[in-house]
């Protein structure tokens, strides 16, 4: 569980409602018609931007902003020397059998036991890494949308709200239920944006650099395997991955 996402969601909308609450009651900041205006027409107005299955598979990639599942570069690093290690006594057959956690290192390691060109290793793994890229890219552009469209239908809520407000100046019953859908719908969308879709967004390409990253360490380290170079050669180049203050552990270690 990532406990910056789920402390900075919960904790940002305890305040917002806590603050509420103690203003007084909470139920005149509900309001349905200012609901379905920004969240159901935000919603129906991305979809026309995409497709079905990209659409609906953005709300499935969006539980990942709470896993923190990611690989550790120094962790990784330190599984990939002593391949290199073993390879390096045994050869490359001596890596059939090696079970490594990473997905990608394992698909890596069958094509250099496979006896796969290196040409051929860099160009399936670095497509590989290209269409895994894309697909998080367009979670991301759905949840953009949803942030950009959700302050947008805000707008839209607004005017409603006042339109109807100012065609019925002459009933003063009915001024106060377009007011309160004209600034509702503006405090919803900006909460949907700000509190929700964009945070997911940035979570979400934090995700794809990290697995970007991870990727093209796995992708330098397969390829120095091939190759046959030391192992503290191999483990030298991929600690530039790293921090510098993790790198210079790593020497020393």
């Amino acid at each position: 569980m990532d406990l910056a996402t789920l402390l900075g969601l919960i904790g940002a909308w305890a305040l917002i409602v806590g603050t509420i609450m103690m203003g007084g009651s909470a139920y005149m900041f509900l309001n349905v018609s200012s609901i379905m205006i920004v969240v159901v027409g935000s919603l129906l107005v991305v979809m026309m931007k995409f497709g079905m299955s990209q659409f609906f598979g953005a709300f499935k990639t969006a539980g990942k902003v709470f896993i923190d599942k990611m690989d550790k570069p120094e962790d990784l690093i330190t599984e990939i020397v002593e391949l290199a290690d073993a390879a390096r006594k045994g050869g490359l057959l001596s890596l059939e059998g090696k079970q490594v956690d990473n997905d990608f290192l394992q698909n890596g390691i069958q094509l250099l036991v496979d006896g796969h060109d290196p040409e051929v290793v860099k160009t399936l793994l670095s497509k590989d890494m290209k269409q895994a890229v894309d697909r998080h890219e367009w979670g991301q552009k759905i949840w953009q949308s949803i942030g950009d469209v959700g302050p947008a239908m805000g707008m839209i809520g607004t005017l409603v709200g006042l339109v109807g407000m100012l065609a019925s100046m002459d009933d003063p019953q009915s001024i106060g239920p377009s007011m309160a859908v004209a600034l509702l719908t503006t405090l919803y969308g900006a909460m949907m944006a700000n509190m929700l879709a964009l945070p997911i967004c940035d979570k979400l390409n934090l995700r794809s650099s990290h697995e970007q990253k991870i990727k093209s360490l796995v992708i330098d380290a397969l390829l120095a395997i091939q190759a046959g170079q030391n192992p503290r050669v191999i483990d030298s180049m991929l600690r530039t991955y790293l921090p510098g203050s993790q790198r210079e552990a790593g020497v020393e270690a």
